[in-house]
């Protein structure tokens, strides 16, 4: 198979699989990523991550920003881009939507192939109501200007949210969004729908099992063998915590007149260690929830509501973030340290992820992390959702 990243900020320049035991599978590519977060001093230049995952056959990459020393780092690579803007407010003026497309989309084509712009992260779990009134024009108004610089064809639009945003999910075939956000998701679903874009969502069965640890059943979380859970209003059995979640956002779709728009999640993953109180954080349990993700996504495994839909999935994340706030979880969610070995190994197909431990990287990092009010509020988010789910996973 062959291996897709999501990608975000990064700083410094050799780095390449080979050095570190990893062995790219080959055949076809998957609609798989990882998250690459931005939030660290000391993770290497985008040319040594431009080496690593082109050695892994990487052919997908999604960035937070629209950082040009990593587009500019990619090009010629035939590795196609997802890029992000959270500026909504400026965005949603059609002149700084245009000069914005025109400086970060337009000179970096075709060399980069940039095929996605995101507009706004969990802007509707959050609490900015500025921001959640200009998420839409801001996506049409870039939208607008792709198409009068001529780019609509090849680059698209999107939005990625929490699981927060719905009100029910229990069973997943009562999916619900939360009535107080209806004003904003019913036409950003349209918009969606006239596009042809998929609705992003982030989602980590992770919190779930740590907020309830005697009660959510961990093979059903880690995709283990378990009894399931049983949709009474399907008659579908769920046999792992995300597919459920996934199908509650179809139904929640469905409710608002949409099952024209299809459900990628654009966050995920497993951290491999956290803080005393964070049960569940361990190597162990961040490989067995990634590897059996990517062998379900290898496999090419849809839904039970889906099953024809190939899962989309983008992993969190690349690397290791130093710099993050909040527990320590926050800070080891990569699949790689900083220096490029691997945090635990996956045992997914032809590709060997090496156990090892942290050192020196010896890389020198060109970019300032920053810490915005998105990543402070992320911890109480994901609590927040999966108190959300509580009633439905404390059944299995």
């Amino acid at each position: 198979i062959i291996l897709t990243f999501s990608f975000g900020r990064i700083a410094a320049p050799t780095l390449t699989a080979a050095n570190n035991g990893i062995v790219s599978a080959a055949t076809a590519p998957l609609k798989f990523g990882i998250n690459y977060g931005q939030i660290a001093n000391n993770l290497p230049h985008p040319a040594q991550v431009s080496g690593l995952l082109r050695s892994l056959n990487v052919n997908r990459v999604k960035l937070y920003d629209a950082d040009p020393a990593v587009l500019t780092a990619f090009a010629g690579t035939g590795v196609e881009f997802t890029i992000s803007n959270g500026d909504l407010l400026n965005m949603s003026d059609a002149r700084n939507a245009r000069a914005w497309v025109a400086q970060n989309v337009q000179p970096f084509l075709p060399d980069t192939r940039i095929t996605c712009v995101i507009l706004g992260n969990e802007v509707l779990s959050g609490t900015d109501a500025s921001a959640m009134q200009s998420l839409l024009p801001a996506m049409q108004a870039v939208h607008q200007a792709l198409v009068d610089l001529g780019l609509d064809d090849q680059v698209n639009v999107s939005t990625s949210q929490s699981v927060n945003v719905l009100a029910s999910s229990y069973p997943p075939s009562a999916g619900a969004f939360r009535e107080d956000l209806a004003q904003y998701m019913r036409p950003l679903l349209d918009f969606l729908a006239e596009l042809g874009s998929p609705f992003l969502i982030n989602a980590y069965p992770f919190f779930a099992y740590k907020a309830s640890p005697g009660s959510v059943s961990l093979p059903y979380v880690l995709f283990e063998p378990n009894p399931g859970a049983h949709d009474p209003g399907t008659n579908l059995t769920y046999d792992n915590m995300l597919y459920a979640q996934i199908d509650a956002v179809y139904a929640a779709m469905e409710a608002m007149g949409h099952k024209d728009i299809a459900v990628r999640i654009s966050e995920t993953g497993w951290p491999s260690a956290g803080d005393a109180d964070e049960v569940g954080a361990t190597v162990q349990n961040a490989a067995t929830y990634n590897g059996n993700l990517m062998k379900r996504v290898a496999a090419g495994q849809g839904t039970p509501l889906r099953p024809d839909v190939p899962v989309d999935v983008l992993v969190f994340a690349l690397f290791n973030e130093n710099m993050k706030q909040g527990q320590a979880s926050e800070r080891n969610y990569g699949l790689f340290y900083p220096n490029g070995t691997s945090v635990y190994d996956l045992g997914f197909g032809g590709a060997s992820f090496g156990p090892s431990s942290p050192t020196a990287s010896g890389f020198s990092s060109s970019s300032k992390p920053t810490v915005s009010k998105k990543a402070l509020h992320r911890s109480y988010l994901r609590l927040n959702v999966e108190k959300l789910h509580s009633k439905y996973f404390e059944r299995l």
